[in-house]
């Protein structure tokens, strides 16, 4: 075994040569190419470098530079990296039971980074998810925009905004789910007035504020809850807003224009009742596709017709799991039954991609595949809307960071002893209670 300080110098000496690796540009050839910002390309080229798309499009039209590493993927199909705008992988939570209003409650205190459930995220082709606390409160807390790298800590995979803060939205609830006893309401009525006057407290707060013109002592005292509020209402954050009923669709469509903040509709279970006021609005829709019956009483009329009669009307659709509600590594059915259901192929794929990238307000970094963008892509072994096609590899910013072929990734993108455990695939050396149940067993 090597001694301590000799491993670290190996460790040290194969991160400096994968640094330089990612300074070569990666051509990857081949491939069927959906770059969602235009159409399909048969045979194409994506070259990228240092995490970002130097050129896409095809074989005649890119020129691969001299001592550029090349991926032959000859086969296979490349498309962007998926985006899922509502997902709870990493163990995350918000709010408590103290209080419906927990705006000050971020996700960001209460990830883990090493959670089994990101790697089975990746395994299903997502590079980007936007991470929500849960949907108990009317106001549960703030959520994170993550890039699904490889991580030790969350600071690894934070999206950050220009002032190094981490990038992600506010999640808001309304419908049987914040509907509680005391001090939670107990109608659908009171939920919308306690909404209300949170933002009103927030107005004042930020008026306070403007009035102060930067004199300590005329500052009000710092509240963070309605700071939160505040960035919602100038919007620096946007409300990913859970809802189900038509009705309770309208009411957060009234609040949203009554204090001008930009929303998203979340689930959007009967959102085909409403696809027209819903587009009236300018306001996006981040719909659940649910294949099996059951469930909550509210959501006992969704429709997989929804994200048709909502890109008819002319709705920015997108898709989401809701992980665990539906698999991470299943993603892509989303897409395929809403075609099944009668939405365009273009719009279901774009639902995955940019569309997404839009509701998140990342459409200039994620979502296609266009020179400058991020290296976000993966390779997948047929169409995206096969039920027989598998995502073979997974890449974010120009690596790798799933590929069916190694073991390990195997492991948690078909499940099976372990998949629920990240330490698993690192226990190469080590007998598992596993193990010695199968070997008593006879199994090999």
């Amino acid at each position: 075994m090597l001694s301590h300080p000799l491993r670290c110098l190996v460790l040290l000496s194969c991160s400096a040569l994968f640094v330089c690796a990612q300074e070569k540009p990666l051509a990857i050839t081949g491939a069927q190419i959906i770059p969602i910002a235009g159409e399909p390309i048969a045979r194409g080229v994506l070259l990228v470098q240092r995490g970002k798309i130097l050129a896409v499009g095809p074989a005649a039209s890119v020129v691969i530079p001299a001592g550029a590493e090349v991926l032959d993927a000859t086969g296979k199909v490349l498309m962007p990296g998926l985006v899922d705008s509502h997902s709870h992988i990493g163990s995350g939570s918000g709010g408590d039971g103290s209080s419906p209003i927990q705006p000050d409650a971020r996700v960001l205190d209460s990830f883990d980074a090493r959670d089994a459930s990101l790697r089975k995220a990746r395994a299903g082709g997502i590079t980007t998810a936007n991470v929500m606390p849960g949907s108990g409160h009317l106001i549960s807390g703030q959520t994170l925009y993550l890039k699904l790298r490889e991580a030790r800590v969350i600071d690894d995979l934070l999206i950050k905004l220009p002032d190094g803060s981490p990038a992600g939205g506010l999640k808001m609830a309304n419908g049987t789910n914040s509907i509680k006893s005391a001090p939670f309401p107990g109608t659908r009525a009171k939920s919308a007035a306690l909404v209300r006057e949170q933002y009103l407290k927030a107005q004042e707060y930020r008026e306070k504020i403007k009035r102060a013109a930067g004199d300590a002592e005329k500052l009000p005292p710092r509240d963070l809850a309605l700071e939160e509020l505040v960035e919602v209402l100038d919007g620096q954050r946007i409300v990913q807003h859970h809802s189900h009923r038509a009705d309770d669709l309208l009411t957060v469509l009234r609040i949203s224009k009554e204090f001008g903040y930009k929303v998203v509709l979340h689930h959007v279970s009967e959102g085909w009742k409403v696809a027209d006021e819903i587009a009236a609005a300018h306001v996006a829709c981040s719909v659940i596709m649910i294949d099996s019956p059951g469930g909550k009483l509210e959501a006992r009329e969704l429709d997989w017709r929804t994200p048709a009669f909502l890109e008819k009307a002319g709705v920015l659709v997108g898709f989401h799991t809701d992980d665990p509600i539906t698999d991470s590594r299943r993603f892509l059915r989303s897409a395929a039954f809403a075609v099944r259901a009668g939405m365009t192929r273009q719009g279901a794929l774009e639902a995955m991609t940019i569309a997404n990238a839009k509701i998140l307000g990342l459409e200039s970094r994620l979502g296609s595949l266009e020179p400058g963008k991020d290296a976000d892509f993966i390779l997948l072994s047929g169409d995206p809307l096969s039920v027989y096609s598998h995502v073979e590899q997974t890449w974010v910013e120009g690596r790798k960071v799933f590929d069916l072929s190694r073991a390990e990734d195997h492991l948690y993108a078909v499940g099976g002893p372990g998949a629920g455990s990240p330490q698993r695939a690192h226990l190469c050396c080590f007998t598992s209670a596993w193990d010695l149940i199968a070997a008593a067993n006879g199994d090999n």
